[in-house]
C-alpha cells in the first residue's frame, strides 16, 4: 500500500525565532506556528487556534531567523514526524512538522507591528500589481500556428 506524508500550513509565529547549530555546523530552529480555523458552533462562528511545532534546517532555518519574528505570517510545507521519548518513567510522544519549504508572507519587517492601526503603509494585505505588457501579441484567430 502506498503512503503519502505531506502537510501545508499557513499561520503566524507565536514567538521569535531562535537559531541553533548542530555540532557539525548545520543550522536548525523550531518555530511555533499558530493556525486559525473558523468553525460554526450553535449558529455562531468562532475561531479555533491550533498550535504546531515546525523544525527548519539549513539555509531555511537561517533565513527564518534573519527575517521572521513573533507574529510573522508564514506558509510551511513539510512532512509529519512522530517524536518519542521517556520522561519521569512515562512514555511521551508528539507529532512535529519537519519543514522542507518555507514561504514568508507579507512585507519585510511586516510581522506583528504592521496591523491595520499601526500607520505602516507596508501591510501584508495584497497590493494591486500592474500587468506587464505582452512582448508579442497573439496571432489572429485565422492564423493558427500549426
Amino acid at each position: 500500500m502506498a503512503s503519502y506524508n505531506r502537510v501545508v500550513l499557513m499561520g503566524n509565529l507565536t514567538r521569535d525565532v531562535e537559531l541553533r547549530y548542530t555540532p557539525s555546523g548545520t543550522a536548525v530552529t523550531d518555530i511555533p506556528l499558530a493556525v486559525n480555523e473558523r468553525v460554526k458552533k450553535n449558529d455562531q462562528w468562532t475561531d479555533e487556534v491550533h498550535f504546531f511545532d515546525v523544525t527548519l534546517w539549513g539555509r531555511t532555518a537561517e533565513i527564518a531567523a534573519e527575517y521572521l519574528s513573533k507574529g510573522s505570517p508564514v506558509l510551511v510545507e513539510g512532512r509529519l514526524k512522530l517524536d518519542r521519548w521517556e520522561q519521569d518513567g512515562q512514555k511521551r510522544s508528539k507529532i512535529k512538522i519537519v519543514g522542507e519549504k518555507m514561504q514568508m508572507l507579507g512585507s519585510k519587517g511586516g510581522g506583528s507591528s504592521s496591523g491595520p492601526h499601526s500607520g505602516n503603509q507596508n501591510s501584508s494585505a495584497p497590493q494591486p500589481v500592474a500587468a506587464a505588457a505582452p512582448t508579442q501579441s497573439a496571432p489572429p484567430d485565422d492564423e493558427v500556428p500549426f
